[in-house]
């Protein structure tokens, strides 16, 4: 697996995770961004960040739909069996079993 593809899975499961940590479990891509970069030292473009979201709709995980410039995206009743182990989501890192 390419260091690139390792980043994907975990930046997917960041997501996933920051989602749930949400009140609404709502957030847009931008401020997704960021919090990549702030907390994770991941530093990739709106872009990149909206393609993960893309990826993760794909597989049913989150919603998301277009607001202005930027995407919102949503956890699903699938993102969060994942995020609670009760699934496993190709793509996506697996929780760790020592929580979220």
């Amino acid at each position: 697996m390419s260091a690139q593809q390792v980043i994907a899975e975990e930046t997917r499961l960041i997501i996933l995770k920051e989602l749930d940590l949400q009140a609404n479990q709502s957030i847009t891509s931008e401020a997704m961004r960021r919090i990549l970069l702030q907390d994770w030292v991941i530093d990739q473009p709106r872009e990149w960040v909206e393609e993960e979201f893309r990826y993760l709709v794909s597989m049913k995980a989150i919603e998301t739909h277009q607001a202005r410039s930027v995407l919102i995206a949503k956890l699903t009743e699938r993102g969060s069996q994942h995020l609670q182990g009760l699934i496993n989501i190709p793509g996506v890192q697996r929780p760790s079993s020592t929580g979220r």
